[in-house]
């Protein structure tokens, strides 16, 4: 089985924290300048008796593949997949209307890793994303999400216009984010609903087997000359406002 090799401080401490991988090894820079957060990772690593290495810097430069790694990395087992029935367990546990995030075909690992940040900072329950021509959660979404995905559920589906029907009937309203004729201003629509937030890629947006299964459409208005906004930065909107709805007193 192949493994991963995670990278950056707080991403390596998350994981550890999360405790969904098996983790192998945790690599150090020699010598590196002590802070909390390395205290923190060491902690957490002898306390379930990781082994640990020193390794010179051009080691661990080799082993990450890039010297963007703050002196330290984490050598574990693939990224922890489950399937939709999981985040809606997860729900029900937590006595929450349901909420899911749904990407259709995102691929800079930036953005997917931005909106995962977000997406655990609002207490999404699931993140759903299309197996083929799309980001994963690779070490460095890992990475850009801060260490947010190590906490998240997250699954891959071969046919997200599919996977959106079943959670249709299961009671789960889907709302597309799309900047078209006809679509809602987001801060007009009752998100408090289950809701599946239905996000495009950076290029096309929605895709249209998935835009007409969306139950509707929301938009951001936009008063500026330019005439959309990137990916990550309107889904962030749209989780934020619907917490916002959430959180209100009825």
């Amino acid at each position: 089985m192949a493994h991963d090799i995670l990278y950056g401080r707080q991403p390596v401490v998350e994981s550890l924290r999360a405790g969904r991988r098996v983790a192998y090894r945790l690599m150090v820079l020699d010598g590196v300048a002590p802070a909390p957060v390395l205290q923190e990772i060491e902690g957490l690593a002898k306390g379930c008796e990781l082994r640990t290495d020193r390794l010179s810097r051009a080691e661990l430069t080799r082993v990450v593949g890039h010297d963007q790694h703050q002196g330290v990395a984490l050598e574990t087992s693939p990224y922890p997949y489950v399937d939709t029935s999981t985040m809606l367990a997860l729900a029900s546990d937590r006595g929450e209307a349901l909420l899911l995030l749904l990407l259709d075909l995102l691929q800079d690992v930036h953005n997917l890793g931005s909106l995962m940040r977000t997406a655990e900072a609002v207490g999404v329950h699931g993140v759903i994303l299309q197996e083929r021509r799309a980001a994963s959660i690779t070490p460095a979404t890992v990475n850009t999400s801060s260490g947010a995905a190590e906490h998240l559920l997250v699954a891959r589906v071969t046919n997200l216009p599919q996977e959106m029907a079943q959670l249709k009937r299961s009671g789960v309203w889907m709302v597309g984010l799309e900047d078209v004729p006809g679509a809602t201003d987001y801060t007009e629509s009752d998100l408090r609903v289950p809701l599946g937030l239905v996000v495009g890629s950076e290029a096309e947006g929605l895709r249209r087997l998935v835009r007409v299964r969306c139950d509707w459409l929301v938009r951001m208005p936009m008063c500026g000359k330019i005439n959309s906004l990137n990916a990550a930065v309107a889904g962030s909107v749209a989780l934020y406002e619907v917490l916002r709805q959430r959180r209100r007193t009825p």
